[in-house]
Order: C-alpha cells, then sequence, then structure tokens
C-alpha cells in the first residue's frame, strides 16, 4: 500500500469549547497507481484531508503511514523532501509566481531540487510539451488564459515525475470545456501508473474517478470502487 491512516484526527483548539474536528477518526488505504476522488461539501474535511495526505499539515493523533514510514515522526525537512520529490500538487487558483515567465515557473520545483540548470530546462520542456504549451514558454502568467495558466500548474506539478499526483478542485476556476481536459489529463498519468487523488465538491467530477471517497463532517461515509468511462 501507498498510503495508509489510522484512526486519524485533526483538531482545531482541541479541548476548547469551540474546538473543530476537521477529521473525525478516519481511517483509509490507497494503494499504488490508483486514481481517488475525495468528494464532500464546504466544511466537509475534504481539504483538510488533502493537507494531511499531502504532508502540508500533520494529524492531531493517529497514524499516518506513507510508503510504510509514519508522517508524524518525520522532521520538517524530511516532509519538505517529500512534498518536492514524491507529490505534485495542482490547486485551484494556480499558484503562479506572476513575476515570472512559464519556463521559470515550471522550473521552480526543480531549483529547490538542485537540478542542474540544463537538466532543469530540459525537464520543464518535456513537462511543458506534454501540456501543449511548448510555445509559449516566455509568456508571464498575465498574458494567459485560465486553461493556459491550469496547464502551467500541471507541467509544475508534473515536470519532478512524481509518483503521487494531488490535485484540489483543480476545474473549479475553468470553463466546463477546459476543465473536462484538465481531467483527462489526470486520467492519463493515471493510466500512466501516477496515484491521482482529487479533491472535490463535484460529484460529477468524483465520478470520473475510479473510486469515490465521501467526507461528511469529518468522516468517511462512503467509499466506492466505480465504473468509469474515460474521457
Amino acid at each position: 500500500m501507498l498510503i495508509e491512516l489510522k484512526d486519524v484526527y485533526k483538531i482545531y483548539g482541541e479541548g476548547l469549547e469551540s474546538e473543530v474536528r476537521a477529521l473525525d477518526g478516519v481511517s483509509l488505504v490507497i494503494d499504488h497507481g490508483e486514481f481517488v476522488a475525495v468528494v464532500g461539501q464546504s466544511g466537509s474535511g475534504k481539504s483538510t484531508m488533502m493537507n494531511v495526505l499531502g504532508c502540508l499539515d500533520i494529524p492531531t493523533r493517529g497514524e499516518y503511514l506513507l510508503d510504510g514510514q509514519e508522517v508524524r515522526e518525520m522532521s520538517d525537512r524530511e516532509l519538505s523532501h517529500i512534498r518536492n520529490r514524491q507529490i505534485g500538487f495542482i490547486f485551484q487558483q494556480y499558484n503562479l509566481v506572476q513575476s515570472l515567465n512559464v519556463l521559470e515557473n515550471v522550473e521552480l520545483p526543480l531549483i529547490y531540487q538542485g537540478v542542474g540548470s540544463d537538466e532543469r530546462r530540459d525537464m520543464a520542456m518535456e513537462a511543458l510539451e506534454r501540456v501543449g504549451l511548448a510555445g509559449r514558454l516566455k509568456h508571464k502568467p498575465s498574458e494567459m488564459s485560465g486553461g493556459q495558466q491550469q496547464r502551467v500548474a500541471i507541467a509544475r506539478a508534473i515536470a519532478t515525475k512524481p509518483p503521487i499526483v494531488m490535485a484540489d478542485e483543480p476545474t473549479g476556476a475553468l470553463d466546463s470545456h477546459t476543465g473536462h481536459d484538465v481531467l483527462q489529463f489526470l486520467q492519463q498519468l493515471n493510466k500512466e501508473g501516477s496515484t491521482v487523488i482529487l479533491i472535490t465538491h463535484d460529484n460529477g467530477i468524483a465520478a470520473t474517478a475510479r473510486r469515490m471517497v465521501h467526507l461528511a463532517d469529518g468522516k468517511i461515509v462512503e467509499d466506492l470502487e466505480q465504473e468509469v468511462d474515460w474521457l
């Protein structure tokens, strides 16, 4: 197995009258090569789930094993290493650096990895070719449409060839046609062996994954394998 949560809690204001259990005793296993959609309404705990799975936040209680290693016992340096090398993040708001051009944005995680300039450029170019933006290397994010910016964000996420791709509402700021293209690309990454975890509030989008985990009030209320017609 790749990911295992054992009775995980994420509690804000623990012990106070106003405490919030964003995750409330969640147990979950995700194997290598799965495509899992975590779906729920606002306040269900799905974004907290992504933050925990992506090592952006640490559980208050419980165990999180990533490739057999206990995440709660890792140092900040080790967690940073995992985020940079093992997980590619795609966010709804793109999170591009406005002062950098397309190529420079995609090169950023490779700089953090210490990849040399020539190899870094080749890896970034390969990722941009995959998303159809090889001809727009020098453009700034402000010069591009929302769909193009999301493709830059996807290229940045996959440039390091991470085994896990986490996408948080990746179609939320896009029109339906462009959103369809993004989902299709995530499916393609999964076909090629990447483990894909998709966070969404939309059951229709969740239906594009082979498995749907439904959250409500910080608890898993449904975990279904799905027959999927690939986009």
